[in-house]
């Protein structure tokens, strides 16, 4: 794969995206240069204010952005049910969606729904989501999901004896099951929709090293400044911007002959950084048995069914 970059995304007029946690940090930069490419580009963020901001700097930078806002609590089921009911009232078709909001290594909290908050909004929450607007992603040929995972998911396990992290919780731990069930998710998904015949490409991405907010959020909940500080200390020594931990994603989402299944991450310092090319899943992402249990588990928990036909 030659050094892909922004300027290698094609002309995506008449294309219509939705991102994820698209207010900040990797999502921001993903819904921008989808905007800059002529797509309609929705910003499904939890915090109005945030997202309104986000879209207004779209338009500053890019004034013939269609780009518009559209509240979503990945934490909230009943929120995602919202924000499936609005999409579905105003797209009659969705070409791209982007899985990207997430927390990282937080101290254990639940969703409104009772569930662990790394599971409940990485995984379960874009897991309801995606089965929630699979229709409106079926209505366009060749419509694409691109889900983020990270490379701590080598270290995860799908513990289905303790999913919500009741009995023992670590965060970090915690954080790579919740990465190893969106890699899962991934997979499975391709599967399923290959089975069924469907014209869906259900591909996965991690940005590497990227600096971005995410890592402030856990030491902020603990009141560690020191933490904090040291992650901005790294953030500003060894990271990469948030507009290149993007690239994989929009390398997924808008590269021409990208297949159903695969996986993309940066090129370089063992994935840190660079440019996007493919890479493999984690071995315990490629386990079927898993991938299946945890479906079902995911649609028992969440009550969302996915419907190819």
């Amino acid at each position: 794969m030659a050094r892909w970059t922004t300027d290698d995304i094609p002309p995506l007029a008449g294309r219509t995206a939705v991102v994820t946690g698209a207010n900040s940090g990797l999502g921001f930069e993903t819904a921008m240069a989808l905007a800059r490419a002529g797509a309609r580009v929705v910003l499904a963020c939890r915090d109005e204010a945030r997202g309104g901001t986000a879209v207004d700097r779209i338009r500053a930078a890019v004034p013939a952005a269609d780009v518009r806002l559209q509240l979503l609590d990945l934490a909230d089921l009943s929120s995602v049910r919202a924000c499936a009911d609005a999409l579905h009232a105003e797209l009659d078709g969705l070409d791209v969606l982007v899985n990207n909001a997430g927390v990282m290594a937080i101290p254990r909290r639940e969703t409104a729904d009772g569930f662990e908050m790394q599971f409940g909004t990485n995984h379960l929450g874009h897991f309801a989501l995606t089965g929630l607007v699979l229709d409106t992603l079926l209505a366009r040929p060749g419509a694409r999901v691109v889900t983020l995972s990270s490379e701590v998911a080598r270290i995860g396990r799908i513990r289905f004896d303790d999913l919500q992290g009741v009995r023992h919780y670590g965060k970090w731990s915690a954080y790579a099951q919740a990465k190893l069930a969106n890699q899962l998710f991934t997979l499975e998904l391709h599967r399923r929709a290959t089975d069924a015949g469907a014209d869906l490409v259900s591909v996965a991405s991690h940005p590497g090293y990227a600096a971005t907010n995410l890592q402030r959020v856990g030491p902020r909940m603990t009141g560690s400044r020191l933490m904090e500080r040291g992650n901005d200390l790294a953030n500003t020594v060894f990271a990469q911007s948030a507009a290149a931990g993007a690239l994989p994603s929009l390398y997924g989402a808008t590269a021409a002959g990208v297949e159903g299944g695969r996986y993309f991450g940066p090129d370089a310092l063992f994935g840190m950084r660079g440019h996007p090319k493919q890479v493999p899943f984690v071995r315990a992402a490629r386990d079927t048995d898993t991938a299946r249990r945890l479906w079902d588990v995911s649609e028992e928990l969440t009550g969302v069914g996915f419907r190819f036909g």
